[in-house]
């Protein structure tokens, strides 16, 4: 799994490009799924949570087309990954 938090101009865009666009560019790079949430304090604040290997992430990032996706989405600032504190099976 891959965590990221993001902050972005306008969260309506931000889900449209998401969905679309954004998810045509993750399936290509191996992405399995993906889900993101609005902080309920700040909906300009965006966690974003990928089922994906992180082998295929990094070639999604070297992606020459990402940059002009990012600018589309609307993140003002590239996003943080979040760090998993532990993981368990159940």
């Amino acid at each position: 799994m891959i965590v990221t938090i993001a902050r972005v101009t306008d969260p309506d865009r931000f889900l449209e490009v998401f969905e679309t666009t954004g998810a045509q560019k993750r399936r290509e790079h191996g992405c399995r799924g993906a889900r993101a949430y609005f902080d309920p304090d700040d909906a300009h604040r965006v966690w974003s949570v990928f089922d994906w290997d992180a082998k295929d992430y990094d070639t999604f990032l070297a992606d020459p087309e990402i940059p002009a996706i990012a600018r589309e989405l609307g993140i003002q600032t590239p996003p943080v990954h979040a760090i998993a504190a532990t993981e368990l099976d159940a």
